[in-house]
């Protein structure tokens, strides 16, 4: 399978958060500015309730910035626009790799799913400090979905409620976080996924038109090591429930769930010696 450029931009704005998750929560005594290379190994469901899954290993250059307003941090890509101790309310960007059809039997003759960013409004709740080192928050982020696939097209929105445990480890070698969340789909994008226009039905894939609703249930598991001062380790693994969703009846719709993994290291090359002007974000309490 190869791996399109698009599928390493798509990837490139999920890493920020991948590196960026560990690290010390006194925004005050981080570096403004850090620079760095990674790598990254995945797989993941060519899309949800997919049969077929999508691969891919990818070098990924990677570039924080923690600023008043404009951040790439352990948040993702963004823009913060309000802070508190308690809340905090942004704009954000995230990713999706692409699936190519040729690779997935059951959307034989579609057209191929491109990769998708994510971008819109979030607001984040400190929901309890459990102690020193451990926290609990949630998210409650509205996107809308931008397919770059032969140019930018919109696919609808999505809503994605999230609750989060984070701990860490002493002197922040360590950090795990567990995670659940609901996705809800508006009637675009999940037409994007499940819906079977006249001309692309088969004997063996009937026309179907999708409905807005839910389109997955998920748990996380989330884990970094550090191994010096510009050197982290990290892995991840997901499992997915669809049996809920609201599309459950269409012919693309062919497992009730999934399970998505990774693993991948981020090498700090260069930071500067400004530090950040802020304080402690709502997520993470991790270092």
């Amino acid at each position: 399978m190869h791996v399109p450029l698009k599928a390493a931009i798509a990837a490139a704005c999920l890493f920020p958060a991948l590196h960026a998750h560990a690290q010390s929560p006194a925004g005050a005594s981080l570096p403004l500015w850090e620079f760095g290379l990674g790598a990254a190994a995945l797989s993941t469901p060519a899309y949800p309730g997919a049969d077929d899954r999508t691969a891919r290993i990818l070098p990924i250059p990677f570039l924080l910035y923690r600023g008043e307003v404009l951040r790439a941090d352990q948040s993702g890509i963004g823009a913060r626009l309000f802070r508190s101790d308690r809340l905090e309310f942004d704009v954000g960007l995230s990713g999706a790799l692409p699936s190519d059809s040729d690779d997935v039997e059951a959307r034989a003759g579609m057209p191929d799913l491109g990769a998708l960013f994510e971008f819109g409004p979030r607001l984040k709740i400190r929901v309890a400090d459990i102690d020193a080192t451990s926290r609990l928050r949630a998210e409650l982020p509205l996107r809308a979905v931008i397919e770059a696939r032969g140019g930018l097209r919109r696919q609808g929105w999505t809503f994605e409620p999230k609750l989060a445990y984070e701990t860490r480890g002493e002197r922040g070698l360590w950090s795990f976080e567990a995670n659940t969340s609901v996705v809800f789909g508006d009637k675009r994008i999940n037409r994007y996924f499940y819906e079977v226009a006249p001309q692309y039905a088969t004997a063996s894939r009937d026309a179907y038109s999708a409905d807005a609703g839910l389109v997955l249930a998920r748990v996380g598991l989330f884990a970094t090591r550090q191994l010096n001062p510009d050197v982290r380790l990290f892995g991840y693994v997901r499992y997915e429930s669809y049996a809920g969703s609201a599309n459950r009846d269409s012919p693309l719709h062919l497992k009730n769930s999934g399970t998505s993994a990774g693993i991948g290291f981020a090498w700090t090359l260069a930071r500067s010696s400004r530090r950040a002007a802020g304080f402690e974000p709502v997520d993470p309490v991790t270092p």
